[in-house]
């Protein structure tokens, strides 16, 4: 495995490979970092289905808003190095802040509609950070694919709305949420629960397994289920609620009021952002009324 910390370097590298090898594909998975099992997962796909992997640890400051954790964000390069190794990476990049922002960024990524709701409306400029920093990264490694985890369903929908309307050449990837044995989704920032905000925080799993049979209720409607899934949420006596809401996917935008979700053709989604402590943990599953659940 080659790690590179300058882009000079990593582009360079990417250069010999594709002269190298002009027939393999190149697979990306970028990260902030912390390494866990759902990341091993993608580096795992990104390697088997692209024959050439590599994987970006970078915290981003500009998705972190003055108030968030940016500074308190878990770190482990050592750890991370070894992992990634471990899971077939040929190339790991992992650039420092001044590197990627040698200076203040004028430009601005702004990627609307499907960032007015859930996490962009309660961390505002969160996907103006995105953004510009997944667009840098596919300009500087020119991924033939690039594998992100469902856990943040909002931000594979907005990445790949990005790809589209700034035809970037690179196929968008979404890959199953992986879970802990007691269904917790897998998080870097799970290492700040305390052990009983660890315990409750399963009620998110729970509630959400809950509501694709709650789904299926006779006259059920969004507002109700948002009602019952909140209700659910708030029996376990640490939880927060940012946001619990219903809506369409890719698009995220409300459902008709009214409309019986038994009825619904289309693909929804059970999104979630919940406090315990300090912690603000996300969660979601895609379901679709009509044919069954999308298990991610």
């Amino acid at each position: 495995m080659i790690v590179c910390t300058t882009i000079q370097e990593a582009r360079e590298v990417l250069a010999k490979q594709r002269l190298q090898a002009p027939q393999e594909q190149i697979g990306f998975v970028p990260t902030m970092g912390y390494l866990h099992e759902g990341h091993a997962s993608l580096m795992q796909r990104a390697k088997a289905e692209c024959g050439y992997a590599v994987l970006s640890i970078f915290v981003n400051p500009l998705q972190f808003g003055p108030n968030e954790d940016f500074d308190r964000y878990p770190r482990s390069a050592e750890n991370d190095i070894a992992l990634a190794e471990a899971n077939g990476i040929d190339l790991l990049f992992m650039p420092t802040v001044s590197e990627m922002y040698p200076v203040k960024p004028l430009t601005r990524v702004v990627i609307d509609s499907v960032t007015d709701r859930l996490c962009g409306a309660s961390r505002p400029g969160h996907f103006d950070g995105v953004g510009i920093v997944v667009s840098k990264l596919f300009h500087i490694i020119e991924p033939h694919r690039a594998f992100f985890g469902m856990k943040d369903a909002q931000q594979v929908a907005v990445i790949q709305r990005m790809v589209d309307d700034l035809n970037i050449p690179v196929a968008i990837v979404p890959c199953d949420t992986v879970r802990e044995a007691d269904g917790l989704a897998m998080s870097s920032r799970n290492v700040y629960l305390s052990e009983e905000e660890r315990r409750q925080a399963v009620v998110l799993s729970q509630t959400l397994r809950s509501a694709e049979s709650w789904v299926m209720e006779p006259g059920m409607t969004a507002a109700k289920l948002e009602g019952q899934i909140r209700d659910a949420i708030t029996s376990a006596p640490l939880a927060e609620i940012d946001y619990a809401e219903l809506l369409s996917y890719p698009d995220l935008s409300p459902l008709e009021a009214g409309v019986q979700l038994s009825d619904c053709r289309s693909t929804l989604i059970v999104a979630l952002a919940v406090k315990f402590g300090r912690t603000r943990l996300i969660d979601n599953r895609l379901i679709l009324p009509r044919g069954g659940v999308q298990h991610v």
